[in-house]
């Protein structure tokens, strides 16, 4: 009878899983814990040494070491380092030593006031130590001073605030400019003919795509010879830029878009064997001058050439009848341009405009222009 009452054989099954659940429990919640505490860990460390860019007093010190030992002008600044705070307009006129970020043909007085009107975060008439550490910081970061020279075009995502070389910029709502993100699992059985054929699947219709093609090819426009300077665009793939809601063409990632001046300076030092061992990002390929075993600083391809060679594909994807014919024809002659844009200069404006004359003029009586 008691045997029947408590049937201890059946209860003994359920106690067992309860124990082994609560074992999983407490062996997930512990690794759980494990890996917050490590990731928190490496992340105080990877960005301790950021914060500390926004500490006045540290500032000061780095700030007035470079005055006093000749880095930054120490006549018109050295004094000022005995007060809390650099007047706006004393030091960032005097011309740093990273004025080869975008070389001699810049408009240097213009840069120097654009660079002072984002310094003074506060808008009170001074720049802080801390807010010119800052801003020398950033001022290194190739993506951060391309959108400073690029703050009026609206090609680059609106800067909503920095510390130190952190900053933030706005969303971007869609990226990358064609194609879909997949996992590596799946992207390495995906044939490269197949997934081209994917990327083009997935994105806006044609008069859009027009739009973004012509903020494109004005970004090239921008970047060769503009007011503040050259700049070199040495990954100009689908994943680097994206696009707004009313599509308009954002770079997302600058890293690759360097200064001119700071690219030839760093190439010819290189040591080549061959042509492939002058090669600076995905694009940017200099010659190799075997007598010297140097690199030699000037490209070989324009920055107009890998835009159009990007675009190709994209652009002539469902395009009207009416126009595919001629937009292949200037497609092709624009990729096949060699050269830096210095050496053909006429021949590169003529292409830049045929095409973006030849997209204005089929989409601009619509509503997508």
């Amino acid at each position: 009878m008691a045997r029947d009452l408590f049937p201890w054989g059946f209860f003994r099954k359920p106690l067992c899983i309860q124990a082994r659940f609560s074992y999983l429990h407490m062996k997930y919640l512990f690794f759980s814990w494990l890996a917050v505490f490590v990731g928190s860990w490496i992340v105080y460390v990877e960005y301790s040494a950021y914060t500390e860019l926004c500490r006045g007093h540290d500032c000061k010190n780095s700030i007035c070491d470079k005055f006093r030992k000749g880095v930054i002008d120490g006549s018109a600044c050295s004094s000022l380092c005995e007060k809390d705070t650099l007047y706006l307009g004393k030091c960032f006129t005097a011309k740093p030593n990273s004025q080869a970020k975008v070389g001699d043909q810049a408009n240097l007085a213009d840069l120097a006031t654009q660079v002072l009107s984002i310094t003074d975060a506060n808008k009170d008439g001074h720049i802080s130590l801390p807010e010119a550490r800052s801003t020398w910081a950033l001022l290194q970061l190739n993506e951060f001073l391309l959108a400073l020279v690029l703050e009026d075009r609206d090609h680059t995502p609106k800067l909503l605030g920095f510390c130190g070389d952190l900053y933030v910029m706005e969303k971007v709502p869609y990226s990358p400019l064609y194609g879909i993100r997949l996992p590596w699992i799946i992207e390495v059985w995906i044939p490269a003919g197949l997934r081209r054929s994917m990327d083009q699947w997935f994105t806006p219709s044609w008069p859009h795509k027009a739009k973004i093609s012509i903020g494109l090819l004005e970004l090239v426009e921008d970047v060769f010879h503009g007011t503040f300077g050259s700049f070199l665009m040495c990954d100009v793939s689908a994943t680097s830029f994206g696009y707004n809601d009313r599509h308009d063409l954002k770079v997302m990632d600058a890293r690759y878009i360097v200064p001119e001046a700071i690219f030839q300076e760093d190439i010819r030092q290189q040591r080549c064997d061959v042509d492939e061992d002058c090669l600076y990002g995905v694009d940017c390929l200099t010659s190799c001058d075997l007598t010297k075993h140097r690199c030699i600083p000037e490209v070989t391809r324009p920055n107009l050439a890998k835009a159009c060679e990007a675009l190709k594909d994209y652009i002539l994807r469902g395009a009207p009848s009416d126009v595919r014919e001629e937009l292949e024809k200037q497609l092709y002659a624009c990729i096949a341009l060699k050269g830096s844009a210095e050496q053909m200069e006429i021949e590169h404006s003529l292409i830049l405009n045929n095409l973006k004359t030849l997209l204005w003029k089929k989409i601009s009586h619509t509503k997508d222009s």
